[in-house]
C-alpha cells in the first residue's frame, strides 16, 4: 500500500509555492456532479460529445483550461451552470467571466464551439456572485485532494455563511495543478491561485485584512503572468499591501539568457487613481529554493522544479495623474 503523501511531503521538505499557478488564457468550467473519474472528463456524467472536444482543445495544445466543478446543489438540479472566464487584454486585474444556464451537460460542448468562435449567444445571465473560488477536491486524481481539500471545501462553504458573503460561491473542482500544495484554491475573476491553505489565512484572502505575509505561506501566484514572474508580483504584493489586489497589472519578460537562469521582466500596474507604474526586476535561478520533489502521490520519480529569486528591483518609470481643483 502506497503511504506517500506528495502535500505533506512538500511541507516536509519545505517547498516554496510560489511560481506554481498555471498561465492560462481561458477557464471553462462545467458543473458536473461527482464523484469525477481520475480523468475528470472520463466521468459518467460527461457525454462523448464534451470529452472529444476537450481531447480536442488539448491536442491543439490551446491555452484553455476545462474543468468539472460542483457544489452541494448539483446533483439536485434540472440545469447546468457553464462559467467561461477570459484573461483580459491590457492592463487587467483578471478575467472577465461570462455566465450560462443550460438545460443539461449535453448542450454544452456545441455551445462552447459557439463561443469560442466569437458567437456569444444572448443567454448570458447577471448573477450577484462576483467570485467565485475553485477548491480542488478530486481525490480520485491524488489522494491528497481527498484528504486535504474535502474537509477544506466543508470549512469554506461554513466560512461563507458565517461571514454572510453573498457575493462570494465555493465550488469543488476537478484537478488544476498543485495538488502537493493541497488544500489549493483559485480565486476567480482575479485567478490567483493559493496552497497549503488554513482557516486563518483563508479568512483573510477573503477579506482582505490581516497580515499581508500571509502570502509567504499561501500565494501560489497569479494565473495571468508567466510562472518566472510569479515570485515578482508576490514581492509586489508585500510593498503594497492589500491595496495590490485592486490595481490592474499587466507583465512581460523583456529578455532571458539560454539557459533561463536569468531573466529580465517587467510588471506595470496602474492604481484606482490612474497612475502608471513600472518595475524592472532582474530574476535568477535560486538554487536554494529549486527542488527536487515528486509531485503527485502517484509519481514515480522526482522531478526539478525551478525557483527564481528577485535579484533586483527597481521603478522603472511613473506617470502620476494628477487633477486641477
Amino acid at each position: 500500500m502506497n503511504t506517500f503523501f506528495c502535500a505533506d511531503n512538500s511541507r516536509q521538505i519545505g517547498e516554496d509555492i510560489i511560481g506554481s499557478a498555471t498561465n492560462c488564457e481561458t477557464y471553462i468550467l462545467i458543473e458536473c456532479p461527482p464523484p469525477w473519474a481520475s480523468e475528470a472528463f472520463d466521468s459518467r456524467w460527461v457525454p462523448n460529445n464534451l470529452k472529444n472536444l476537450v481531447a480536442e482543445v488539448n491536442r491543439a495544445k490551446l491555452p484553455i483550461r476545462f474543468l468539472l466543478i460542483a457544489n452541494d446543489q448539483s446533483h439536485k438540479i434540472d440545469q447546468t451552470t457553464l462559467l467561461i472566464y477570459q484573461k483580459q487584454v491590457g492592463l487587467s486585474s483578471g478575467y472577465q467571466k461570462h455566465e450560462f444556464k443550460l438545460a443539461n451537460i449535453e448542450q454544452v460542448a456545441e455551445f462552447v464551439k459557439k463561443f469560442l468562435w466569437g458567437t456569444v449567444p444572448d443567454s448570458e445571465i447577471d448573477t450577484n456572485f462576483t467570485r467565485d473560488i475553485l477548491i480542488c477536491t478530486h481525490g480520485s486524481h491524488d489522494k491528497c485532494c481527498a484528504r486535504y481539500g474535502n474537509s477544506f471545501y466543508f470549512y469554506a462553504t461554513d466560512t461563507i455563511t458565517n461571514l454572510c458573503l453573498d457575493h462570494v460561491r465555493i465550488w469543488r473542482s476537478s484537478h488544476f495543478g498543485g495538488h502537493r500544495f493541497a488544500p489549493t484554491a483559485i480565486d476567480l475573476p482575479e485567478g490567483r491561485y493559493y496552497g497549503v491553505l488554513n482557516q486563518d489565512y483563508f479568512q483573510s484572502i477573503l477579506t482582505r485584512t490581516g497580515d499581508i505575509q500571509c502570502f509567504n505561506q499561501v500565494y501560489r501566484g497569479w494565473g495571468i503572468l508567466p510562472s518566472a514572474m510569479q515570485i515578482l508580483e508576490k514581492e509586489l504584493i508585500l510593498r503594497h499591501g492589500w491595496d495590490w489586489l485592486n490595481y490592474k497589472v499587466a507583465g512581460r519578460i523583456i529578455e532571458q539568457s539560454l539557459d533561463n537562469n536569468t531573466i529580465m521582466a517587467e510588471l506595470t500596474f496602474e492604481n484606482p487613481s490612474g497612475s502608471l507604474y513600472a518595475y524592472q526586476a532582474k530574476l535568477v535561478k535560486d538554487e536554494t529554493k529549486t527542488l527536487e520533489v515528486k509531485s503527485s502521490c502517484n509519481a514515480q520519480k522526482s522531478s526539478v522544479v525551478v525557483k527564481y529569486a528577485v535579484a533586483s528591483l527597481w521603478l522603472a518609470s511613473k506617470k502620476v495623474v494628477s487633477y486641477s481643483v
